[in-house]
């Protein structure tokens, strides 16, 4: 005869291995269909083939669609949180920050992570770049990622203090923009120079982004 116990015991269970790696799976799926068909067109069907799990399974590990999109978004938005936090702590250890350094720290965490060998953070910008676009998932936007974005506002502010929030806003949305454009530019960048070898760079990005930030802010301050 079953307890209450031993079903609290059953409840607290860890996951199974197998358990663990099909959500895995199932989340890597879910991010490269979403990222390629976005959210009103992917299927939760195209995303249990990509993982190669029953139908029942997604809607299992994910719940509504809505719900599965979210935590896909979520999965990688602490970690990017994270890193790009403690560069910033370091460049503050090592000195003063200008303009240059606030957006590299920034910047530089998320394009380590796309030009590594896991596919899935590029997709991942796709899902940010929706996200950021539509309105309808600012919800997402003030729980995932506005957090780490006033902080490095907050660090531009205290350079410039006296230019309102809203300036400082308008130049770091831009940036941001500017970064989620990047990993999709290397292509174009060679097709205008009519040079196959052209590649986009880190330090071109940083240095385009900060002087644009600067030509507003001190246009904001005359």
């Amino acid at each position: 005869m079953m307890t209450k116990k031993t079903t609290e015991k059953q409840r607290l269970r860890a996951p199974s291995k197998r358990s663990i790696a099909s959500r895995s799976r199932i989340l890597d799926a879910a991010e490269t269909v979403f990222a390629r068909d976005g959210f009103e067109g992917a299927k939760v069907r195209d995303i249990a083939a990509l993982a190669e799990v029953p139908l029942g399974l997604v809607n299992h590990h994910g719940g509504s669609k809505e719900a599965l999109f979210r935590e896909v978004v979520e999965r990688r938005a602490e970690e990017l949180a994270r890193l790009r936090l403690e560069a910033l702590a370091q460049a503050k250890g090592q000195g003063a920050l200008d303009l240059t350094a606030i957006l590299g720290c920034f910047f530089r965490p998320y394009l380590a992570k796309a030009a590594g060998s896991d596919p899935q953070w590029l997709a991942y910008a796709r899902l940010v770049a929706m996200v950021s676009a539509d309105p309808a998932w600012a919800d997402i936007s003030t729980d995932l990622f506005d957090p780490t974005a006033q902080r490095f506002m907050d660090e531009i502010c205290a350079l410039h203090p006296k230019v309102s929030r809203a300036v400082v806003a308008e130049g770091f949305v831009y940036s941001v923009a500017a970064l989620l454009a990047f990993l999709t530019s290397e292509w174009r960048i060679a097709a205008l120079a009519s040079q196959s070898d052209a590649q986009a760079s880190v330090e071109g990005l940083v240095a385009f982004c900060a002087a644009g930030c600067a030509a507003r802010i001190a246009q904001a301050e005359t």
